[in-house]
């Protein structure tokens, strides 16, 4: 059986849930991170250094980093649609997952900071504008890409998928002036009629609200 390290209202955690409950595989998780158990013990340490979530064990392999975790679990318990064998196939969706996780996301999250974690004291609404006007443009290169779908890849729900489509309940839950991509969110509409999206990526982040201190200058 897996084992999952980490805070459910974590976007990275929410990833590796989501992709452990689409492969439908038998699993805990721990609660490990802010508000929970530390990552910052010896024991968590040696299995993250960073003291980061998630963690993932599953037998004699032990491993960080979500976007790692998604493609082991793809490449260990996929199906071919989900994971295609030939690296002709695949390679393609890796760079939309790719581009997901390490600067759509990321963008996403630059403004889940502003809203959700910093105090409305300590915010400075010129942040706000500039995320948004970084997210925009990312925003359009992903409704492009999906067009009519209805996945990333096409036909078939892809890794590509969690990569791109877990941060998206943030997105759109996040307030701020988003543009009208219809792609995009007819693509959402479609993300949440799968019930382990709807469980493990729209998870409620109100706990976090506030969790960031004020730096001094």
């Amino acid at each position: 059986m897996l084992t999952i390290y980490g805070r459910a209202n974590s976007s990275n955690v929410q990833l590796a849930m989501w992709a452990v409950n689409e492969l439908g595989l038998e699993h805990e998780r721990l609660d490990y991170g802010q508000g929970h158990a530390s990552a910052k013990t010896p024991d968590y340490l040696a299995m993250n250094p960073m003291g980061l979530v998630p963690v993932l064990r599953d037998g004699d392999v032990t491993m960080f980093e979500s976007a790692a975790i998604l493609r082991y679990l793809g490449a260990r318990y996929g199906a071919p649609d989900f994971w295609p064998a030939d690296p002709a196939e695949r390679g393609p969706l890796d760079t939309w997952a790719e581009w997901g996780k390490t600067t759509f996301a990321p963008a996403v999250l630059r403004i889940f900071v502003y809203e959700v974690r910093t105090a409305p004291q300590d915010r400075a609404p010129a942040e706000l504008a500039a995320a948004a006007r970084a997210l925009v443009p990312l925003a359009t290169i992903l409704d492009a890409r999906i067009g009519d779908g209805p996945w990333l890849g096409g036909r078939d729900f892809t890794f590509a998928d969690i990569a791109c489509g877990h941060i998206l309940h943030r997105y759109y839950t996040l307030v701020w002036d988003r543009p009208d991509l219809p792609a995009l969110a007819a693509y959402f509409e479609r993300l949440q009629t799968r019930p382990a999206y709807r469980a493990h990526a729209m998870v409620n982040y109100d706990a976090l609200r506030g969790a960031y201190p004020k730096v001094a200058p």
